[in-house]
């Protein structure tokens, strides 16, 4: 008879591999990247541009040619657009990020035929009419409004600003003078610079046959502009600034909004496991040592986190609360206090087992669908790391030594080097 007093057995997690893609180099010079899986009759098909933040020339240039691009064509308005997606039942969209833009489709595999011409269309042939640029402008800048009587939304942005730099893609702020100055001139000439299929990168996954790799490389592989404009180049790399003490003031706010942080090793660098360990230790996990110490002890906060951000030419390690304003003190103290016991004290093997194992599981839930598995294969593309870096992850996670994690949090986790901001009600 069951007892169900009893847990179940557990047994560790030897090894996760991640399914190997399919690379073709096309004709016009973009690469198509195929992850097969037949579990389920859908299909994602992503064609991503150097498109991002990064890379824009001025202030909101990017985020308006991504959220501009599905708001008509010259063959089709809007309307048409969304009720041809519609149609098939399914999902056409553009993201923007600080790196990439991204054009994503699912849809069911026996539709792909079907809508690909409308993919094409959407990406080569969009008339960024004046009327929705200026009706999209209007959101955004409301949106932003909304956003700023948020303590989290102004402590996030100032952190961004001090530790990449105002002037830097990455911690500018959003300044609307600027963005309802972007023309539709501006936002075409980027798209005829940045959304140049050659200089794609296009993620097929999914239910994908042999027929499927036809199409999409005799749809999207031909296509190119007369004479491909080169690659825009960014700004310089993100310089390390010295720490930074600032306070936001939100008035009558009741709560105030903590980030501290600071500049971190690339996901490349040679003990990127172990770092990612160390961080989950701190705060990365629901029994992590803030969530102990700041929420279960102390009650300053229904939740604190520690975590890493990773992106192509910078990575961050960021500490994020809102707690009551009147505890934003003691709270920050706390923080310092669990940053040094980290540098001071091995961490007890039952403790870093239980982060072992959560972090494996965790990943290996990750890897559920396929187009999770196409989503860690993208990291490892644009990040240019090893093909095996997450096939090792398992493997390498269990390995970790507390006396490596020790040295690694007097390296990196001192409290007089972290960039602080409060977001509060007064200073």
């Amino acid at each position: 008879m069951l007892d169900r007093k009893v847990a179940p057995p557990v047994q560790p997690l030897a090894r996760v591999t991640l399914p190997a893609a399919d690379v073709f180099l096309l004709p016009n010079g973009a690469r198509l990247h195929i992850m097969r899986n037949s579990a389920q009759p859908v299909v994602r098909l992503q064609v991503v541009f150097k498109a991002g933040k990064w890379y824009e020339p001025a202030p909101g240039v990017s985020l308006l040619t991504a959220r501009m691009l599905l708001e008509g064509t010259r063959t089709r308005t809007a309307r048409q657009i969304a009720d041809e997606v519609a149609f098939y039942g399914a999902s056409l969209e553009c993201e923007q990020g600080f790196d990439r833009a991204t054009l994503t489709l699912y849809c069911l595999a026996r539709h792909l035929q079907k809508l690909l011409p409308l993919v094409l269309d959407v990406l080569t042939e969009p008339t960024f009419p004046e009327s929705e640029l200026a009706l999209l402008k209007t959101r955004t800048i409301q949106n932003v409004r909304v956003e700023r009587q948020k303590t989290s939304y102004l402590a996030a942005e100032q952190f961004s600003s001090n530790l990449f730099g105002a002037q830097n893609p990455y911690g500018s702020k959003f300044d609307e003078a600027a963005f309802q100055l972007v023309s539709s001139t501006q936002v075409r000439e980027f798209h005829q610079q940045a959304y140049n299929l050659a200089q794609s990168e296009i993620f097929l996954c999914g239910d994908i046959t042999a027929e499927h790799d036809t199409l999409v490389k005799s749809t999207l592989g031909t296509h190119s502009t007369n004479s491909a404009p080169a690659l825009l180049q960014g700004p310089p790399a993100v310089p390390t600034s010295p720490p930074t003490h600032d306070y936001v003031t939100v008035k009558d706010s009741l709560q105030a909004s903590l980030r501290i942080g600071r500049l971190w090793p690339a996901l490349s660098y040679p003990q990127t496991y172990e770092l990612q360990v160390l961080v989950k230790v701190l705060g990365g996990y629901f029994g992590s040592r803030l969530m102990k110490n700041i929420r279960e002890d102390k009650g300053f906060t229904y939740g604190i986190y520690s975590s890493i951000s990773p992106r192509e030419h910078a990575t961050s390690f960021v500490i994020g609360s809102d707690v009551n304003a009147d505890n934003a003190a003691a709270a920050i103290k706390e923080v310092h206090a669990e940053l040094l016991q980290l540098q001071a004290e091995l961490i007890p093997a039952d403790e870093l087992q239980t982060v072992k194992n959560y972090m494996t599981g965790k990943f290996a839930n990750e890897l559920s669908t396929v187009f999770e598995q196409c989503d860690k294969y993208k990291t490892i593309v644009f990040h240019q790391l090893p093909e095996n870096y997450y096939n090792h992850f398992v493997e390498r996670v269990q390995a970790v030594e507390a006396s490596t994690l020790l040295m690694l949090a007097q390296q990196y986790l001192s409290p007089n080097i972290m960039h602080e901001v409060v977001a509060g009600p007064n200073a």
